[in-house]
């Protein structure tokens, strides 16, 4: 497009106590590959105190594009508003540390920006079968079953969708929806997706913007992530009046069912309401059943495609997502209900890898 000649393309990163990272990361942007534009690099830093810090600085002062900026606000939100502010392109790429990159992903991102004419797009991480433990683990983050069945899990996906992954948008679009909300420590991308499309916005995945996340590799790790993911989806909930889609509910739906049903049959028991006591402990047990024929059965899809070898492992993996989800949900509900003003408990704030 004749518009395009010479454009600057503003990449904004967050980034805190990524000294494993920030080497690969930066290289692997300074390899990509140039089309018709200009590029630089914005990286918010949320007060390091491992050396990121001083090795972004380096790689500043080797390399004039890149430019570090502080984030006394920690969080990613607050880290993505300060180089959207200082970002001088018209073309917003949003990236991540923990992902590498293809060598055509900026290119790729603005080519599908302007042909689509969409709002924001990107492309569905891969996960990288390094080891076994990361396909394992990779096998879960594609499956339906385990995160619900949003299209931006699937890479082979091309089209509209409600959200995708980093994004790329014009800057003009950033700053017309107002940034990031710098309340959310988690779901700040989904809630911005959200906002963008209940303005009639479009967001477009396409499987050339090709990337590979590296997720976490244990389940306590993953408990933790999806637990914050769920106490802070209430909070999206609470602000927009309405879930962005009802799958979103389903994993605190089955942790309350299940509390429910177990507090009823030892309400039941110690009252000597033994026929009541039995009637809940049938239902939870006719839930947990169905529970684990969907999960054995999801286990089989994704084994199909990533290794037999993954199997008996996905079922752990299943049931850790949502019950991750599902306890932080249910621990938003109350606490977003309860005491809104209060800041919530470490657990549910601190980002940790």
């Amino acid at each position: 497009m004749s518009d395009t000649a010479r454009r600057t393309i503003s990449v904004i990163v967050p980034c805190r106590n990524e000294i494993e990272h920030i080497g690969t990361f930066v290289a692997s942007v300074l390899g990509q590959e140039r089309g018709d534009f200009d590029l630089e690099v914005v990286i918010a830093d949320g007060m390091s105190t491992d050396g990121s810090r001083e090795a972004i600085a380096a790689c500043a002062e080797e390399h004039p594009g890149i430019r570090m900026l502080d984030n006394p606000g920690l969080i990613v939100s607050a880290g993505l508003n300060a180089a959207l502010r200082e970002a001088r392109g018209d073309v917003i790429v949003r990236m991540d540390v923990h992902t590498e990159y293809a060598p055509d992903y900026i290119r790729q991102c603005v080519a599908v920006l302007d042909a689509t004419g969409a709002d924001n797009v990107g492309g569905c991480p891969r996960v990288p079968a390094k080891t076994f433990r990361m396909r394992v683990f990779g096998a879960a983050y594609h499956s339906p079953f385990a995160v619900g069945r949003s299209r931006c899990h699937d890479p082979e996906y091309e089209g509209y969708v409600d959200t995708v992954f980093y994004g790329c948008w014009r800057k003009s679009t950033l700053m017309r929806l107002g940034g990031l909300d710098e309340d959310l420590v988690r779901n700040q991308d989904d809630e911005l997706n959200l906002r963008l499309t209940r303005a009639g916005g479009k967001i477009w995945q396409s499987r050339r913007i090709v990337c590979w996340y590296n997720p976490r590799t244990t389940l306590r790790s993953l408990f933790r992530q999806y637990c914050q993911y769920g106490f802070w989806k209430v909070l999206v909930i609470r602000k927009h009046r309405l879930p962005a889609s009802w799958r979103h509910l389903a994993p605190g739906a089955f942790t309350l069912g299940n509390a429910v049903l177990v507090v009823a049959a030892l309400v039941g028991a110690v009252a000597g309401r033994s026929a009541f006591a039995v009637a809940a402990l049938e239902l939870w047990a006719g839930l947990l059943m169905a529970y684990a024929l969907l999960s054995g059965i999801a286990a089989v899809w994704a084994a199909r495609r990533h290794g037999w070898l993954t199997l008996p492992f996905l079922p752990f993996l299943f049931l850790t997502y949502h019950v991750a989800y599902g306890v932080g949900f249910v621990a938003g509900l109350v606490h977003w209900a309860g005491r809104p003003h209060k800041r919530p408990a470490a657990a549910f704030v601190e980002l940790t890898r």
